[in-house]
């Protein structure tokens, strides 16, 4: 055998193919997050106005403006920073470690060290640290799910060409074994398919490129408006400065950029809710893609099945006992399978075997152990044999057909034999044939297949459904979601396991080679009408999806193993799993489920949807207050006589503090009625459609209307251009909390939602009246706002038209309502 490198080579190697490790996401610093931040078109504008200020010495003003940008970037930045520590702490801290020869001699290393030609040992529950060719094994078994799928260990041997490869980031489940390496890092099997997520690009959720549209055409407006605005007061007013200041309040006036600061805080509030329900949120952006989703698929096992093996029935030789516990001969055969595993084991079907026997109750082993006969490829059963005094017992477990051919059995119970071996395997079930025998302990044959036994029965095992899983499923059945399901298992077992979850039509079963056979169109057509997958390899997942997202649906996909890796990152949405999934699984996918719970994937549909409502609400609230905004900005444009109304403090005062906190009151607002039992969003409809921007703006003019009126009536009376100032002003912030409270449902009136206690809401209601007693009756902050109090008296009409406007808003959505049920 060879005894692999020495340190200086393995050395010079790892310098040269670099540590055994796939790359991760680098965290961003702040100043990336700055630098991304100050080139959003509203900061642009900020810099601008703060830079014009100090031009005209009026500091205070100026010092405001560029603490506003320094506030914004601190909170973009925790919000950075949170998710990728939520991340990271889901990696082990430590590197796994190998046991390999270093000069002859074996020693421990830390796996990302492991390089090309260093020889291995394995032992059972290692996990293979790299790719490579076996020198030597003993009764090796490996389970390779995470990278195929198929759940059953596969037995390796250093003769057989096909089972003498072992791959990066499988489990030794049963024996011992060394190999050389041959491939670390991205060239194992593991790590090609790291490669495939590079050449997979994620695409923009909708909202974000329809947003991303709308902010450059109403930017390029924007600056039209800017410079028109500029020219009109340069050459009505004839001040160069205070021109350029009044252009880009108009322009910042036109400008919604609350919109990304609003979806960034929807978003970020969104991900921290869902912590709460153990779903961790890669992407930010995928939380409103959820609530459209119209196909989640699953993957089985580990997903949809709790990934460990369980007994479930036991066969006697006349009858399946499925309530076993209660039944002597069925306790028996237990007690015989336990006896032929061994202890201590990494295999999942003799810990099933182990964990049954110990919760029966039965007595203890008795016999000193004294051999085994191994597992082999040529008969795929296995024996121990225990001493007591001169007699050896033999206990015997395997494959049915390898069992039987060691035992005398009769026609009549070979097909009662068969025909339970046929009705279980058609539950899912993993069969295994149970055996004994007893002969002098100075006559056990050599091998295995000369002993001649006694056939007990049959014990049936599964990887069990998790118990949330029907229930959720069903969930999502009345939100118009189909469910998929995906697995590398053989049909039968798919189709079992389909039927116990709920899955409607699991009946047809599609497996991969169909798939092969198609065509893109042919899978484009056929997959509208399947509902099971099985012996499905990586690439087939990712014609799976790719099939499912031209055909129009919005894709949700499940999974933990590296194999799934792919179809997560194509996916619309990428769900993996926290607890037992990989690496490369967590790193494509766009939430983690930390708790490996498929009921939280219904929760995350539900926050999914409640977000994209109250997220439009908001958006068309914006939408909505820009209009005043709009319009007492350039009515000063148009009218020389008219002194301005709204300076860049004010605007900048009403986006940093108003409307923030207007959407955190929106974001925390309990969701519609029926929000899981309607279907999902249309696809092709537009979050800024025509109906929803003709009734924002509509509500944005009665808003605009009602200020202009407080402000006509204060002129009116004789007040000057400060206290005018102060009346508009104010009669625009409580009509804008009015706004709100309408807004806040379009089912509900506004008093349910004072009644249900919002507390984002409540605040917002004593923050705004307290912030609005500060600049109407502080000295200093009445000064900075450029306006004087009039006396408490003069702002009861803002009062009364703030009043009007809400019953005209109730009005409209209560007879919207109307009409629609009609």
């Amino acid at each position: 055998m060879k005894t692999g490198l020495t340190s200086a080579e393995a050395a010079k190697k790892l310098k040269e193919f670099g540590y055994n490790e796939l790359p991760s996401a680098k965290p961003r610093t702040v100043w990336m997050i700055a630098l991304e931040v100050i080139k959003e078109p509203m900061f642009i504008l900020l810099l601008s106005c703060a830079s014009l200020y100090f031009l005209l010495s009026d500091y205070r003003e100026g010092v405001f403006m560029f603490s506003s940008i320094l506030v914004i970037i601190a909170i973009t930045f925790y919000q950075s920073q949170k998710t990728e520590r939520a991340l990271e702490a889901l990696k082990s801290m430590a590197s796994p470690r190998a046991l390999v020869y270093r000069d002859g001699v074996l020693i421990r290393v830390p796996g990302k060290e492991v390089v090309p030609g260093d020889v291995i040992m394995l032992n059972e529950g290692d996990r293979v640290p790299a790719d490579g060719i076996l020198i030597q094994t003993t009764h090796l078994s490996i389970d390779e799910s995470m990278l195929t799928g198929e759940s059953l260990p596969v037995i390796k041997s250093e003769h057989d060409l096909t089972h003498k490869k072992v791959f990066s980031g499988t489990l030794v489940v049963q024996g011992h074994g060394v190999y050389e390496v041959n491939a670390t890092g991205l060239q194992t099997e593991f790590g090609k398919i790291g490669k495939t997520l590079q050449t997979i690009e994620s695409d923009q959720t909708r909202l974000q490129s329809e947003m991303k549209v709308l902010i450059r055409r109403l930017f390029i407006g924007g600056g039209i408006v800017c410079v028109l605005i500029v020219l009109m007061f340069y050459l009505t007013r004839g001040n160069l400065l205070k021109a350029l200041l009044s252009g880009l309040s108009a322009a910042m006036a036109v400008l919604p950029e609350e919109f990304p600061v609003v979806l960034t805080v929807f978003l970020a509030l969104g991900s921290w809710r869902l912590s709460k329900l153990n779903v961790l949120t890669r992407k930010p952006s995928a939380i409103e893609t959820f609530g459209s989703a119209t196909v989640l698929c699953s993957d089985k096992t580990g997903t949809i099945t709790q990934n460990k093996m369980e007994i479930t029935s036991v066969f006697d030789g006349q009858t399946i006992i499925e309530n076993f516990h209660s039944q002597n001969k069925a306790k028996d055969i237990i007690a015989v399978a336990h006896l032929a595993s061994r202890p201590n084991t990494a295999d999942p079907m003799e810990k099933a075997i182990s964990e049954t026997f110990e919760s029966l109750q039965e007595k203890k082993i008795t016999g000193e152990f004294l051999k085994e006969y191994p597992l082999s490829k040529d008969l795929l059963a296995m024996s121990r044999v225990f001493v007591n005094e001169n007699t050896a017992d033999v206990y015997t477990k395997g494959a049915p057909e390898a069992v039987m051919s060691l035992c005398a059995i009769s026609a009549e119970d070979l097909s009662a034999y068969n025909n339970a071996i046929h009705d279980m395997a058609g539950k899912g079930l993993r069969v295994l044939a149970i055996a004994k025998t007893q002969v002098n302990k100075n006559q056990l044959p050599p091998t295995q297949s000369a002993l001649k036994l006694h056939l007990l029965g049959l014990i049936g095992l599964e990887d069990p459904i998790r118990k949330e899983v029907p229930s959720a499923i069903q969930e999502c059945y009345n939100a118009g979601i189909k469910v998929i399901m995906i697995t590398g298992d053989f049909p039968v077992t798919a189709r079992a396991i389909a039927t116990k979850a709920g899955l409607k039509e699991s009946g047809l079963v599609v497996t991969g080679e169909e798939i092969t056979s198609w065509s893109d169109e042919e899978l484009q057509n056929k997959i509208k009408n399947v509902t099971v997958f099985a012996r499905v390899v990586p690439e087939q997942k990712l014609r799976i999806i790719k099939a499912l997202k031209n055909n129009g649906e919005v894709v949700a996909m499940t999974g933990d193993g590296v194999n799934d890796a792919p179809a997560l990152k194509a996916a619309d949405i990428g769900i993996s799993m926290g607890k037992k999934g990989t690496d490369v699984a967590r790193e494509a996918s766009s939430l983690v489920l930390l708790d490996d719970n498929f009921a939280s994937i219904v929760a995350a549909i539900r926050s999914g949807r409640k977000i994209y409502d109250n997220l439009q609400k908001a958006m068309s609230y914006i939408m909505a207050i820009h209009i005043p905004i709009i319009g007492l900005t350039l009515l000063p444009a148009f009218f020389s006589n008219i002194p301005i109304l709204l300076f860049p403090l004010h605007i900048i005062f009403m986006e940093l503090i108003v409307d923030p906190v207007c959407s955190v009151a929106f974001e925390s607002e309990q969701e519609e009625k029926s929000l899981m039992t309607r279907p999902p969003r249309n696809i092709n409809e537009k979050f800024f459609g025509f109906n929803k921007i003709a009734l924002s703006v509509f509500n944005g003019f009665l808003l605009f209307l009602m200020v202009l009126i407080v402000y006509y009536l204060s002129f009116n009376e004789g007040h000057n251009a400060e206290e005018s100032r102060a009346i508009a002003f104010s009669a625009l912030i409580i009509g804008n909390v009015f706004l709100i409270l309408s807004q806040l449902s379009k089912t509900r009136s506004f008093i349910s939602a004072i009644i249900e206690k919002n507390v984002s809401l409540l605040f917002l209601l004593i923050v705004a009246v307290i912030l609005l007693c500060i600049i109407n009756f502080v000295p200093g902050f009445t000064a900075l706002f450029g306006m004087q109090n009039p006396g408490l008296a003069h702002y009861i009409p803002s009062l009364i038209g703030g009043g009007i406007l809400l019953l005209i808003l109730e009005s409209i959505k209560f007879f919207n309502l109307y009409r629609l049920t009609k």
